[in-house]
């Protein structure tokens, strides 16, 4: 390969140096690919992408679910956001729970591109956990339990949970993700269709469980994702400005960090879309 990886210290995850991510030819960008699903997690330090230059990148991983999100608490001014109240201060404080996107969509996403524009001195880290390696390492009683129970997934759900109750779209956050149909039904265990791995589908999103009671699947989920977030299945990176990284969000949650929202930090988010052969949810049956 024309590049350097370098596992970071957990059971997915590496830093990848040598490219530049604007000009891959095919073959690196092959490699690149087969390097992604080993590993789940790409970093690639010190890229400098334009928000252009990102999209183009994200797009060479497959279809978008949409092009380009700020994650950010400035405001288009570039005044930086201190209401509480403001809804896109309610998604980052939501966002520190540990999660999957697009779970409450019919159609789950396949990964993201995030980059760093503007940081934070402290804090802001982002943190990933692998669902993969957490499946591996449960007892086979708990396989046993889980393999055929369902959740459903909801941003509602989990921004009431949190305390982060939405405007719908009428507000300075444009409610994408706030689907108002009937909330999909995903497996709790779920085959990566590329890798062929075993992965579990959990996080803040996913609650009531059909044939649990309410109490048994809250304590489930929530004893799911607490034996997921730990080392070595977890990896917090710390960001740089200019810093980019790839995930795929069929086998990792991840999670913000907090920081003094006194600070800007700018990030862009680039969501690839999920094949619906695989990535489907139906919802109420």
């Amino acid at each position: 390969m024309n590049f350097q990886v370098k596992p970071v210290d957990a059971t997915f995850g590496a830093i990848v140096t040598g490219l530049d991510l604007r000009s891959l030819n095919d073959d690196d960008f092959a490699d690149l690919y087969s390097t992604w699903l080993e590993y789940s997690l790409l970093i690639f330090p010190a890229q400098h992408l334009s928000t252009e230059e990102q999209i183009k990148f994200a797009r060479r991983f497959g279809k978008m679910e949409f092009d380009l999100a700020p994650i950010s608490n400035v405001d288009q001014a570039g005044n930086i956001i201190k209401s509480d109240e403001n809804d896109m201060v309610k998604i980052l404080k939501g966002n520190m729970g540990w999660h999957q996107d697009s779970t409450y969509m019919p159609v789950q996403a396949k990964g993201a591109v995030f980059s760093a524009h503007v940081v934070p001195e402290t804090g802001g880290e982002t943190g990933w956990a692998d669902l993969s390696a957490a499946y591996e390492a449960l007892d086979e009683a708990t396989k046993a339990r889980i393999q055929d129970l369902k959740a459903y997934h909801s941003l509602y759900y989990s921004q009431q949970k949190a305390g982060y109750s939405q405007k719908k779209k009428d507000s300075e956050y444009s409610g994408y993700g706030f689907f108002d149909q009937e909330p999909p039904l995903r497996p709790l265990v779920k085959i990566h269709p590329e890798t062929g791995r075993p992965a579990l589908t959990i996080g803040r999103h996913a609650y009531n469980i059909p044939g649990l009671s309410e109490k048994e699947s809250e304590e489930l989920l929530e004893e799911l994702v607490d034996f997921t977030c730990q080392a070595p299945r977890i990896y917090h990176h710390h960001w740089e400005v200019g810093d980019s990284v790839i995930w795929d969000n069929r086998c990792l949650l991840h999670q913000a960090t907090p920081w003094d929202m006194n600070e800007p930090r700018v990030m862009y988010h680039s969501r690839i879309a999920g094949d619906p052969e695989s990535e489907f949810a139906p919802g109420h049956p």
